[in-house]
């Protein structure tokens, strides 16, 4: 493991991970056998979505009888929530484990911690997140938003998963509440995996990865011609309104993914 003030890198024999607790506690970069799999760029790598992931109708949700709005950083709406803008700490690392939190804050309305832990073995990249509170409970999500370059070199990226359903997706980009068979890409667009995330992703004759949570949501998005996004996360767009879940003192959102690979 090494660090600065601006990023914690860590390593497993030829896998090399470097995280920027200072920009959003992005990972940076993931290379595998000198393979780089993630898109560069600030905004880019794979950042956790916290307290909330995709986007929030107008920006507004309610807790309680409470109407809360954020800042609509993706006109209308607010999107990937203030996580991934916010400057962690470095709360322990090694040479292949790491732990970084950050304390909730404006905009957002409500106190808390959020943690995320990483680590790291030659074969996969294990990533947790959870939210927790000593005081007032309040609705909140968690995920994460992987950025996959499309090429490693050779044939384009294939994903390959089988939800159960598709969260039909409006003009407004939300979710309607409507869920329908599965259709062909490209995506940007919420599915339902009810026994578990497991989306895999080959690139021939390089490297298969899988990505797997327990967590029964996933958004693929394949739009852009550099890379494709495929975003475990504990609940649909929109979910703080349509399917919120409650962190309590007694009770902290926790979710975990694995982005397990082997060479081809």
């Amino acid at each position: 493991m090494t660090s600065s003030e601006q990023s914690v890198r860590l390593a497993a024999g030829d896998v090399e991970l470097t995280v920027r607790p200072d920009n959003g506690c992005r990972i940076e970069s993931l290379r595998i056998g000198g393979d780089e799999l993630l898109r560069q760029g600030d905004r880019y790598g794979c950042f956790p979505m916290v307290p909330w992931c995709g986007r929030i109708a107008n920006g507004r949700f309610l807790s309680g009888a409470t109407w809360h709005q954020m800042p609509l950083n993706s006109p209308p709406h607010a999107i990937h929530g203030t996580g991934r803008d916010t400057v962690w700490r470095t709360a322990a690392a090694d040479k292949a484990d790491a732990v970084f939190t950050y304390d909730l804050a404006e905009p957002w309305p409500y106190p808390g911690r959020v943690t995320q832990t990483v680590g790291l073995t030659e074969d996969e990249l294990t990533l947790r997140l959870g939210v927790e509170t000593q005081r007032d409970s309040f609705p909140a999500q968690a995920g994460w938003h992987p950025w996959f370059n499309r090429s490693l070199g050779g044939e384009d990226v294939r994903v390959d998963f089988t939800p159960e359903w598709q969260e039909e997706r409006g003009e407004d980009h939300l979710p309607t509440g409507r869920r329908i068979a599965p259709t062909p890409g490209p995506w940007d667009d919420c599915f339902g995996m009810p026994d578990g995330v497991d989306v895999t992703l080959t690139w021939p004759g390089r490297l298969e990865l899988k990505v797997t949570s327990r967590a029964p949501w996933v958004v693929v998005y394949d739009e852009q011609e550099a890379a494709v996004c495929v975003e475990p996360q504990s609940g649909p767009p929109n979910g703080l309104n349509t399917a919120p879940h409650l962190v309590t003192p007694i009770e902290p959102l926790e979710i975990a993914a694995t982005f397990a690979w082997r060479r081809l």
